[in-house]
């Protein structure tokens, strides 16, 4: 068998077509590699042996003792049966207990006089010792050298406990375990000899049989500091593939212009750019002078000025002659970014139009709620060159889409976005057009360089100056429900003093299960029940409910008006303008407010049901007030208990306006899975022993790695086994999927 195949052998060869079928159903795990990468979570000590006489309570002991008496006694009328052991060790006696169906096997094998080994957690029934359900192994050994061996094997053996799942546990997943070891032999080692090396790491099938059968906890130490590097390298290595790819791709240089439209801009406006803004302007003017694709991430702080970078970029790409493209993943944004980008411009947005500058240019809007007649303009703008800016939703991907010359494509909110409309974007170029890619989510360093490991990052880490400070608390409303009476009597007092505010709430509500006539009603009554028992039961707050209740209670008298997500895009835009004008004190709102949502005098913002939402939305939301000069204000409602995980979140939040400090929270609490989302999709199975944020080190360090092997050798020619496990992590759907990203 050559070296490859052990590893791509189906299960079902070596375990049976069941075992096999459900950890392929239940686990993912096809092949004798899958299962050999399929490490154990964690590891119990079965413990030094104990005399009987020295048992301590709670504690899980291994004994060795003999089989005084064993008993089955009934109970529960007979339907019950459970069989007590009595051992003893000449130090003292102990009893052992089995139920149900697991009374079967011992009751057959400790027969008084067996001798044999015990371990469990010593707990006290009806006050004396007992272990419930113990595992055992039975002393059949007649050497007395080979007793003592047998016992000091299983007294200080390491149990490696593995992900399980209902239909299998842990002991039948170390069984099929122990089945697939031996192929641990045949495994291709990824890393370069040298790194190898130069490292000192343990040979690959040493790191695979110490993790799964490790003798000693520094076993266990040694794999585990292999395998996390032959992940955090493979994947670094398809990344830096990509990038060093994407600098092989011709792309149109588009170099800023004197005198042209962005000095034009830069001058009318009324306020000087930060540090920060300077420096990630002339990092992202650099890449545009270049004849290969931009591909860059800009991240910062909520209210950093993102917006204003890129339109930067995108008017000295308009200077050079081409065309600039954003792409917002909801209509309520594209139209808010289409609303500060023209009113930011002025008359330099009327390119062409009656009143505007000479040296504008058209800026259009393209979504797909457009009536007909507003679109066939817009593409007419947009494949004549007429219009160098576009703003829009997917409606931009369409393929009746054409343009003159696309020069631009800036994604904003990518985790939003799937990669391939990213990459359909980008296929209207003639040439790949550069790419800038802005998140609004501060993320630490090391998720930056897992998930998007292909782009350049920029970092805007300065608030520009007229940033007020914002001010947050928790609301304890089960607690304190003061406390909520006081939250919206700050409402009032910010309307008073002229400003204005939010109300976040989970859900939109009127749902229509809820409309459903007597079902409804009943199921309304058994969560208005479950919701008396736990708070967390209940539905979440909902917008139209909460407007309706503030409107004839807290906030009677002043204007409350609504916005979510199942309102005509047109109505959506006229709340969101008439809120933007100061024509309504109060809006009540979804989630749709979370990014770029820009009103300076809204001054205060509550978050109802707070704890249902995550830390970066949370650190979004509260993004949405302090814009003006008046300082901001964001109270957290949450009905969980002050012990709670839940409140514990949003005393992080309310603790700091860091958002890279929150991102980090929000990553430890939340685990990979959730944040790398469908980011990681390319590479899922290969994080298994990497955590991003507690392996910073070994990721920058392979990262510095993958760059310098990728740069001697693009097509890893001298390089064959890093090559096949490259291929076996990327296979042809994941291979696409990093193409595109």
């Amino acid at each position: 068998m050559d070296r490859v195949s052990s590893f791509d052998e189906p299960l079902k060869k070596l375990l049976g077509g069941a075992t096999a079928k459900v950890m392929a159903e239940h686990l993912d795990l096809h092949t004798v590699g899958d299962l050999l990468h399929h490490y154990p979570r964690r590891y119990e000590e079965r413990g030094k042996l104990t005399a009987l006489a020295d048992l301590p309570l709670d504690e899980h002991v291994t004994v060795v003792a003999q089989v005084a008496d064993a008993r089955i006694l009934m109970f529960n009328n007979g339907r019950g049966k459970r069989l007590e052991v009595t051992l003893t060790d000449g130090s003292g006696r102990l009893q052992l207990v089995f139920f149900g169906h697991g009374v079967h096997k011992p009751h057959k094998e400790l027969l008084p006089g067996r001798q044999a080994m015990f371990a469990g957690k010593v707990s006290v029934f009806n006050r004396k010792m007992q272990l419930a359900h113990p595992t055992y192994q039975l002393l059949d050994v007649s050497d007395a050298d080979e007793a003592t061996e047998a016992v000091d094997a299983f007294a200080g053996r390491l149990l490696p406990i593995y992900p399980a799942c209902k239909q299998l546990d842990s002991w039948r997943i170390a069984k099929a375990v122990d089945a697939v070891l031996p192929s641990a032999q045949d495994a291709v080692d990824p890393l370069p000899a040298a790194l190898r090396e130069g490292r000192g790491f343990t040979p690959l099938p040493e790191a695979l049989l110490k993790v799964h059968r490790p003798q000693t906890r520094t076993d266990i130490e040694d794999a585990k500091a292999r395998l996390k590097w032959d992940e955090a390298f493979v994947l670094q290595v398809a990344l830096a593939r990509r990038r060093y790819a994407d600098t092989q791709l011709p792309a149109v240089a588009r170099r800023p212009v004197a005198d042209g439209l962005l000095d034009a801009f830069d001058a009318k406006l009324p306020f000087t750019l930060t540090e920060g803004q300077e420096k990630v302007s002339k990092e992202i003017f650099d890449d545009l002078a270049t004849e290969h694709p931009m591909h860059r991430l800009l991240q910062g702080e909520v209210g950093s000025g993102k917006t204003m970078v890129a339109l930067r970029a995108m008017l000295t790409v308009v200077d050079a002659g081409g065309q600039a493209a954003m792409l917002a993943p909801t209509e309520v944004l594209a139209q808010q970014h289409h609303r500060s980008i023209t009113e930011m411009m002025g008359e330099l947005a009327e390119g062409g139009m009656l009143g505007g500058s000479d040296q504008g240019t058209k800026v259009v809007l393209l979504t797909g709620s457009m009536g007909t007649a507003a679109r066939r303009q817009a593409l007419l703008d947009l494949v004549t060159g007429e219009a160098g800016i576009v703003i829009g939703t997917h409606a931009l991907i369409e393929d009746k889409v054409q343009f003159h010359d696309l020069g631009l494509v800036v994604v904003d909110e990518q985790h939003r976005l799937g990669v391939e409309q990213r990459d359909a974007l980008r296929s209207k170029g003639k040439q790949p057009p550069h790419l800038l890619v802005m998140t609004a989510t501060p993320i630490p360093r090391t998720v930056a360089m897992t998930v998007f490991g292909d782009l350049e990052t920029s970092v805007l880490d300065q608030l520009p100056a007229g940033r007020s400070p914002i001010a947050s608390h928790v609301v304890p409303a089960k607690d304190k429900p003061h406390f909520l009476a006081r939250a919206w009597e700050r409402v009032r007092e910010e309307v008073e003093n002229g400003h204005q505010a939010y109300v976040v709430c989970p859900r939109i509500g009127d749902d229509a299960e809820e409309a459903e006539g007597k079902k409804g009603k009943a199921a309304k009554k058994a969560s208005a029940k479950a919701a008396e028992e736990d708070p967390e039961k209940r539905p979440p707050l909902a917008v139209l409910e909460i407007a309706d209740e503030l409107r004839k209670g807290a906030l009677a008298g002043l204007s409350v008006e609504v916005l979510h997500g199942r309102m005509h895009p047109d109505e959506k835009d006229d709340v969101m303008r008439r809120f933007a004008a100061g024509d309504a004190d109060v809006l009540v709102a979804t989630t749709v407010i979370e990014v770029g949502v820009n009103v300076p005098n809204a001054t205060a913002i509550v978050i109802m049901d707070a704890d249902r939402f995550g830390v970066s939305q949370l650190h979004q939301l509260r993004g949405r007030v302090g814009r003006g000069s008046a300082p901001g204000l964001c109270l957290l409602v949450s009905e969980a208990h002050e012990a709670s995980p839940a409140r514990a979140r949003l005393s992080a939040v309310a603790a700091t306006l860091d958002g890279f400090e929150l991102s980090r929270i929000d990553l430890e609490q939340r685990r990979e899975g959730d944040v790398l989302g469908q980011a990681q999709s390319g590479v899922r199975s290969s994080l298994r022993m990497l955590t991003v944020i507690d392996d910073e080190e070994v990721i920058a360090a392979a990262r510095e790695e993958a760059v310098a092997t990728v740069a001697a050798d693009p097509e890893l020619e001298h390089l064959p086994e890093l090559r096949t496990v490259l291929a076996a992590l990327l296979d042809k759907d994941r291979e696409e999927y990093l193409d595109k990203g």
